[in-house]
């Protein structure tokens, strides 16, 4: 998609083709292709039919009522945060008393349209003109024009002085077949670059992957992992907050673990329940913040498996009810899941080399129960752990 292509999508006949085309079949993109042909130019019916699959991979992100109104870009999509995401750092920067957001490198405006819906005046900065028109759009689109000045140009030339807050969501793709980068000073812009920018201001969000390694994390910051539904989505550096602290945030809640500085939990036997914690607890390295709410241990001192003999309520871990355990061996395990009468099985593993799929069809279950087996480790001994999820309410 070029610049000239995007903007006849804004025209009455892109408007009218794109609502023609919503909700195209894949299967049925060329027949309906080679009719509109016929009437539209080449050219606008490819943009259309071309935004509208970029409209439906959007509506994981956005929800399906704003994303068939909003326009999008390929990168667009894939960088864009998640509305549940997005929302809850808008109502935590609104709570702070923020009123006004310089957004440096705002794509397509999906934060920018969250920091608008919490009240918040946003400055959406982007030096692509694609995406910097396609937020210009989308703000138009939505209703958010008023709260939301879209300019097109390298964040480096912006003065953010009159703002409340800076939100900087550096670049994380590029390379080779633009794939992600792991380096955070191969960032555009550099991770440097957004940590100077994030200390000149008042207060400021960083957004990061949230694989950094936390001795990268700057001492001024204040550092928060955040999961939506129990997949890991991103790491968010915060400035003018609570240096040092570190947090994981549960969505939807949200659920807020605060960590308290301690000492790795200690390793002890297996008790009648494993708790498998969120990922943003484990990414945000809180496992023992975890552990001592639930009066438990680990199964590894590398592991990231609680063990413990009581039933706790939690909304930071998946609590299991341990049946069986037994040292890593398939035939026994194809053994105990006939006896058992267990054919639907769900796999999980921590510190095992062992496929989940690999094993499935190893030990080839079959029966009317479920269970769940655990490949791990316990106290360095490859382990066979079966159980099944136990009835636990959230804190």
């Amino acid at each position: 998609m070029n610049d000239v292509s995007f903007a006849s999508l804004l025209t009455p006949e892109g408007r009218a083709l794109l609502d023609e085309v919503r909700g195209t079949d894949p299967a049925q993109e060329l027949a309906v292709a080679t009719r509109l042909r016929r009437t539209h130019p080449a050219e606008l019916v490819s943009a259309a039919l071309g935004q509208a699959r970029l409209r439906q991979r959007a509506v994981a992100k956005f929800g399906a009522e704003d994303a068939q109104r909003m326009f999008f870009t390929p990168n667009g999509v894939e960088q864009s945060t998640r509305t549940t995401v997005a929302t809850h750092r808008a109502e935590r920067l609104r709570a702070l008393g923020v009123r006004s957001v310089a957004d440096l490198c705002s794509g397509i405006g999906g934060d920018a349209i969250a920091l608008a819906r919490a009240g918040i005046r946003v400055l959406a900065v982007d030096r692509d003109p694609l995406a910097a028109a396609a937020a210009r759009a989308n703000a138009e689109a939505l209703g958010l024009a008023g709260l939301i000045e879209v300019r097109e140009v390298d964040v480096t030339e912006v003065d953010t002085a009159s703002y409340d807050a800076v939100f900087v969501d550096p670049a994380r793709r590029g390379g080779r077949a633009g794939g992600r980068i792991f380096d955070p000073e191969a960032y555009s812009p550099p991770l440097s670059w957004a940590v100077g920018a994030a200390l000149k201001a008042p207060l400021a969000a960083l957004k990061i992957a949230p694989g950094i390694p936390h001795e990268t994390v700057p001492a001024e910051a204040e550092a928060e992992w955040i999961s939506d539904g129990g997949d890991v989505k991103e790491a968010v550096l915060w400035f003018g907050t609570e240096p040092g602290l570190v947090r994981a945030t549960l969505l939807p809640g949200p659920r807020v673990l605060r960590g308290r500085g301690l000492p790795d939990p200690s390793v002890r036997p297996v008790g009648r329940y494993l708790y498998e914690p969120d990922g943003a607890v484990i990414r945000a390295h809180l496992v023992a913040e975890a552990a001592e709410d639930l009066d438990g241990g680990l199964l590894d001192e590398t592991i990231a498996y609680i063990t413990a003999d009581s039933l706790r309520p939690t909304p930071y871990a998946t609590a299991y009810e341990i049946t069986d355990r037994l040292p890593f061996n398939v035939k026994k395990l194809r053994a105990l899941l006939r006896e058992r009468e267990v054919g639907v099985l769900t796999v999980k593993k921590r510190g095992s080399a062992v496929e989940p799929e690999e094993l499935r069809r190893k030990v080839k279950p079959q029966g009317p129960r479920a269970a769940t087996v655990f490949l791990t480790r316990v106290a360095g001994a490859p382990t066979m752990l079966l159980g099944h999820p136990a009835r636990q309410h959230s804190a």
